[in-house]
């Protein structure tokens, strides 16, 4: 077993556990339901696994971490609860969302029940480093709701920027998995070093990811990704692949701007390859990965045990869906 599944299982036993707890189990029932849904789809579950690796890099037992997992977990799934009322998204991980199976007005209570629980288990950390958690855990909430509104601005903005887009990834995306290692640390009493070098090991690991995401949307086999592909070019998401095509090929996208066909998607991917935009994207998601491991190296020089943590940024940066 690797260290990712041991994690995943300790993770996933303690939630399991916790739907016995009396948190769970109030009324009405129709409020924490949805919850209960949506923790329990499944999922790589990597936030709150990269919080216990962090406990564990730092010399701890991985279980000192569980409020912290818990907390950036709970956090997650609020925001895709939210996220899915605003794209009208009928699906996530192959089952109905919780607003198509709830109804809109309870998703959305129930996704802010979800924020304050999210608070309730941050609560459970030690007295003398919740302070620095709070912060941490704050600032990424913020960061992530304004990452979401940068996300939406741009679908009716023309002229969106490589830095604009690179900018609302690192919120949208990246620093969760910065602050869940960062949650992590202060969980077993670390100090703020290590705090500041595990952060931006997961920040740019978390781009790397993103860029990654956008490249599988487009370009990964089907078979493998477990959707067909070419969501992102069919709805003209601002990706950083549309955005270096643009760049080099504006006439093609206003060709091809109100088609919503597979000719479409084909024609988009071949104009990607022949300018070098998919060429670009990966060189961008390399770069970030190298800094991501750089920053891995810091915190290994600061006495930290990052073999786990290497092993699980290898698996994500070779990941095939």
């Amino acid at each position: 077993m690797t260290a990712v599944e041991r994690l995943q299982r300790l993770f996933l036993q303690s939630v399991e556990n916790g739907f016995g707890e009396p948190e769970w189990n109030r009324q009405p029932d129709s409020l924490y339901a949805p919850q209960r849904y949506i923790l329990g789809m499944g999922g790589k579950r990597l936030r709150p696994v990269l919080s216990l690796m962090a406990a564990e890099a730092l010399g701890a037992q991985a279980e000192v971490a569980l409020p912290a997992a818990h907390a950036v977990e709970r956090f997650h799934n609020f925001s895709l609860i939210h996220d899915d009322i605003m794209d009208e998204a009928p699906v996530r991980r192959g089952k109905p969302t919780v607003h198509t199976t709830w109804g809109t007005n309870t998703a959305i209570l129930s996704g802010d029940a979800l924020l304050v629980m999210a608070y309730e288990s941050l609560r459970q950390l030690p007295d003398a480093v919740l302070p620095q958690a709070l912060r941490v855990f704050n600032r990424t909430a913020l960061e992530v709701c304004e990452g979401q509104q940068w996300d939406m601005d741009f679908e009716t903005q023309d002229h969106i920027q490589e830095g604009q887009y690179l900018q609302m990834i690192r919120y949208k995306t990246s620093v969760l998995l910065g602050c869940a290692l960062e949650l992590g640390v202060w969980a077993a009493q670390g100090n703020a070093e290590l705090a500041a070098a595990l952060y931006s090991f997961g920040l740019e690991l978390g781009t790397s990811f993103q860029m990654h995401d956008d490249i599988l949307d487009a370009f990964g086999d089907p078979s493998e990704v477990g959707k067909q592909v070419g969501g992102d070019i069919l709805s003209n998401k601002k990706t950083m692949l549309y955005l270096h095509l643009k760049a080099q090929r504006p006439d093609i996208l206003a060709t091809w701007q109100d088609a919503r066909s597979t000719e479409k998607v084909e024609a988009i991917k071949n104009a990607m390859i022949e300018v070098g935009s998919l060429a670009y994207v990966e060189s961008q998601r390399v770069a970030h990965f190298h800094k991501a491991m750089e920053a891995l190296a810091a915190a290994e020089a600061k006495g930290c045990r990052t073999e786990d943590l290497a092993h699980l940024a290898q698996w994500i940066f070779e990941r095939k869906a």
